[in-house]
């Protein structure tokens, strides 16, 4: 459900995924999935629809025709997209509320590689968080929690006061599997396909104040 006029969610950090969350790179993954599919004679559609969320070696190896060499079709995959910024911009309101929090009390946690997700936050005009946590730094992509446990260690916040902000099924599995409060982000699924998650737009339809509890973020008035 939609996140009501005047909501209050109350935490001590703020963990974000990358694509589709903070950064819409929407035109560069649906042009270096399809050639990746038409490369091997795959489903395009197919792939687009489960890569979200998702580590790229992941989604290859879940494709994977036989004799497909994963680790260079994952590569590949990865330096097509590191080399093309085309159209890559901020998630709307992104930047305006980053600036807002301490480096202290948010991270992202991304599928992608760390020099893809650093190329793509700086494209987008955002800062880099103090706290990475990259496809290479788990053992587990999402759905799995490690990502997001692993943010909450390295700031140092206890993994239920923190709120995740993700736009994709595996991501919002992976924060609710870490035990912390989820928000969607409605940039990825349909809101049919986000059933009973607590969603927003976009940033522009949340403000965030710091109090002595933390951070407080409200539903701005419709």
């Amino acid at each position: 459900m939609q996140l009501s006029p005047g909501s209050i969610l109350q935490a001590q950090a703020l963990l974000f995924d990358m694509d589709g969350t903070l950064v819409d790179s929407t035109a560069v993954v649906i042009k270096v999935w399809r050639r990746f599919a038409a490369r091997h004679g795959l489903d395009a559609e197919l792939i687009l629809a489960d890569s979200h969320g998702r580590r790229t070696e992941d989604t290859v190896a879940a494709f994977a025709t036989a004799g497909m060499d994963v680790a260079a079709e994952a590569a590949q995959v990865t330096a097509e997209e590191i080399a093309d910024r085309d159209g890559i911009v901020e998630v709307p309101g992104a930047a305006a509320l980053l600036a807002q929090l301490p480096h202290s009390r948010w991270a992202v946690v991304t599928s992608a590689s760390r020099e893809l997700a650093t190329t793509r936050i700086l494209a987008a005009g955002l800062p880099l968080p103090k706290v990475l946590i990259c496809a290479e730094d788990v053992g587990h992509g999402k759905p799995a929690p490690d990502g997001y446990l692993a943010a909450a260690a390295a700031l140092g916040i206890a993994p239920a006061n923190c709120l995740v902000f993700e736009d994709a099924r595996a991501g919002l599995d992976a924060g609710h599997a870490a035990g912390m409060q989820v928000v969607a982000l409605a940039t990825t699924l349909p809101v049919e396909a986000l059933g009973a998650e607590c969603w927003i737009r976009d940033y522009r339809a949340v403000q965030i104040r710091m109090d002595a509890d933390g951070i407080a973020l409200q539903r701005t008035p419709a």
